[in-house]
């Protein structure tokens, strides 16, 4: 019963089976981007720039 409720609301129309495989794959895309960037940026720590900036440049904080 469920199982009809669910179609009948997201699955049985096209346009809105189309929208929410593009708005699932928006949020996976972005989750994911997310947790690469962390990951890159734990795995390279002390090796990028914005983690040496500091001993090269002198002044004021440009970004």
């Amino acid at each position: 019963m469920a199982s009809g409720a669910v179609y009948s609301a997201l699955f049985r129309r096209n346009y809105t089976m189309l929208g929410l495989v593009f708005a699932g794959a928006f949020a996976f895309e972005m989750g994911y981007d997310n947790v690469m960037n962390k990951v890159w940026d734990n795995y390279n720590r002390g090796r990028q720039w914005k983690d040496i900036r500091h001993k090269y440049v002198e002044g004021g904080d440009d970004e």
